[in-house]
């Protein structure tokens, strides 16, 4: 069995990691992975390769700087050359980007299976491109892997139980990816250097709709200049979001480091107080880590972890983020267990790959 595997955007490279290694170690499966470039700066994408010694892409297709259609549209066309050399049994995406679409459409017109990985998540916000991404690509696949029951729950409400199509829970394979990397974090003492206390707020920000909108970005940096009052906040900036804040004149009072890679990244998640951040993927790590997470952004896909009251969403409302703040600062972690799965999504995945095939 041959399967084309699509990544381009940092978060892919976390979740497409146990799968990948699940799938070279299993017998009969070949894998080939193409890296669209959507994600091109070294430190957030080269480094995933190297930490987590992903194999080296088969194509690398160095697509990016681009607006969304021209990079959707050039990705198409130079996947679909690659599905119609190498005849892969099925192509594999995941999340929600521009690669996930281009190749999920490319495999389509070629008639050749789609498997979509995290199938099923909506914000129900339609401004967001990544929202647009997602419905189209569950739409035209043909198993759809979901790692929450509310994922589950969206697409019968969607009418997927009509469509000839595979609906199947995994759990989420960043828990995977979670659980197999985090015995190679730095320890500790080794995160004291980088963030000089071991007190400290983990914060990330990178959305457009939050780094693009100079009245959301001066009032998410405003409240966190409050918060490091009481609290170290450290955040790893992009290069981009820190010229924005530069030319704004926006002032951090907290330290700003450079981007990190994910085994970093997850020591400081493993040893913060808790997480402000703007992700997907780190709410869902901060629960599994048992932290309590600010979201600032208007919505998120992971409504279990807000039902739970684990999650609190405070957009980019200064007064909210620091109310969110006082409301779980000192407060103890208590939480329901297993909103993810177990950790062996990825061998729920191989699995129904195989047995399609056979």
């Amino acid at each position: 069995m041959k399967i084309l595997t699509i990544i381009g955007a940092r978060p892919q490279f976390i979740k497409a990691a146990p799968l990948s290694r699940k799938i070279v170690e299993t017998n009969g499966i070949t894998e080939i992975l193409v890296h669209t470039g959507q994600h091109f700066d070294s430190n957030m994408s080269d480094i995933f390769f190297s930490e987590m010694k992903i194999p080296a892409p088969t194509y690398k297709l160095d697509i990016h700087s681009l607006g969304h259609g021209a990079m959707t549209g050039r990705m198409l066309e130079e996947i679909e050359k690659i599905i119609l050399k190498e005849k892969p049994d099925c192509v594999l995406v995941y999340g929600d980007t521009n690669s996930t679409l281009a190749g999920a459409l490319a495999a389509k017109k070629l008639h050749v299976k789609v498997a979509h990985i995290e199938a099923g998540l909506r914000s129900f916000n339609m401004k967001m491109p990544e929202e647009v991404n997602r419905i189209l690509t569950d739409r035209i696949s043909d198993f759809l892997f979901c790692p929450t029951e509310s994922a589950i729950k969206n697409l019968k409400n969607e009418g997927f139980d009509y469509f000839n199509c595979k609906v199947i829970k995994t759990g989420d394979i960043m828990y995977d990816a979670l659980k197999f990397f985090s015995e190679y974090a730095p320890s500790p003492d080794e995160i004291c250097h980088t963030t000089e206390s071991k007190h400290y707020a983990l914060c990330t920000i990178h959305r457009a709709e939050n780094t693009d909108i100079p009245e959301r970005l001066k009032a998410i940096i405003e409240a966190l200049n409050e918060i490091s009052k009481q609290i170290q906040v450290v955040l790893p900036l992009h290069p981009r979001t820190k010229k924005i804040l530069e030319s704004l004149g926006i002032q951090a009072h907290f330290k700003i480091i450079e981007p990190v890679g994910y085994l970093t990244m997850l020591g400081l998640l493993d040893n913060c107080q808790f997480v402000l951040t703007d992700s997907g993927g780190l709410q869902k790590e901060a629960y599994l880590k048992k932290k309590y997470c600010i979201t600032m952004r208007d919505e998120t896909e992971w409504v279990e972890l807000v039902e739970n009251k684990v999650n609190f969403i405070a957009g980019a409302d200064k007064d909210k983020i620091i109310s969110c703040f006082n409301l779980i600062y000192h407060k103890p972690f208590n939480a329901k267990e297993g909103l993810y799965g177990n950790g062996n999504a990825a061998e729920e995945i191989v699995s129904n790959l195989i047995g399609d095939k056979q």
